[in-house]
């Protein structure tokens, strides 16, 4: 039986072969797909065999958790990226730690984020994150308040929106969940060929986890956000 190092190892490497299997059924060879590696259920222990197995980029939920990992971890080459709520007391710490917050969901929410980085004298990435499927339980903004959203942030400059990120409904089939990411990848067209503001990019498609990705890669992901596939047996 392999050690837990060995598995965390062998499981990276069986998701980046995946990454790359799916990216080719999409005829997509010759992109580039990051992969997230997602912690939130496990230690900073288990984080940091990930990391020395090659993942760079870590995703984490809550603040907090990321805060304490980011600290335990600063001995390490990574990149730290929020991919759960931000609550606005939280915002100023989460800022020192994190490369990518994906869970932009209000305009309140970047215009604050937008007055900490102006004090910081500091550019922060981030993603809108969308609520392609509609759920109830889910966070993130109506595709339909897009366009207004993207029109009322015109006059930031310290944050920087470089994509939208979404997940698959909860009950969602296969098919189903390719259709929502679909849908995401089409809001991201409309949205560039209406014209984008100067902060705004939209490079970044962030959907597909480890149930999922192979269908977001199918639809244009450009990262995925892995966490089970990693570490549980």
């Amino acid at each position: 039986m392999n050690n837990p190092i060995d598995s965390i190892r062998d499981r990276w490497q069986k998701v980046l072969e995946e990454v790359d299997g799916a990216l080719h059924q999409a005829a997509r060879s010759g992109d580039i797909v990051k992969v997230i590696g997602v912690t939130k259920y496990v230690d900073a222990a288990q984080t940091r065999e990930l990391v020395l197995a090659g993942c760079r980029l870590l995703g984490e939920s809550r603040p907090q958790a990321l805060w304490d990992k980011a600290d335990l971890l600063q001995d390490l080459d990574c990149q730290w990226h929020l991919i759960g709520s931000l609550q606005r007391n939280k915002v100023r710490k989460t800022l020192s730690c994190v490369s990518l917050i994906h869970s932009l969901d209000s305009v309140r929410l970047v215009r604050f984020i937008d007055s900490i980085a102006k004090e910081n004298h500091q550019l922060v990435q981030g993603l809108l994150e969308i609520n392609v499927s509609g759920d109830s339980a889910k966070q993130g903004l109506p595709p339909t308040e897009l366009f207004a959203t993207l029109d009322e942030l015109a006059d930031i400059r310290n944050v920087q929106i470089v994509g939208l990120m979404a997940m698959a409904g909860l009950s969602a089939t296969p098919s189903q969940a390719e259709s929502q990411f679909a849908q995401l990848r089409a809001l991201r067209d409309k949205a560039i060929a209406r014209g984008l503001p100067d902060h705004v990019t939209l490079n970044e498609l962030s959907m597909g986890m480890s149930d999922d990705f192979p269908m977001a890669i199918a639809q244009g992901a450009t990262m995925v956000r892995i966490g089970s596939r990693l570490f549980l047996s």
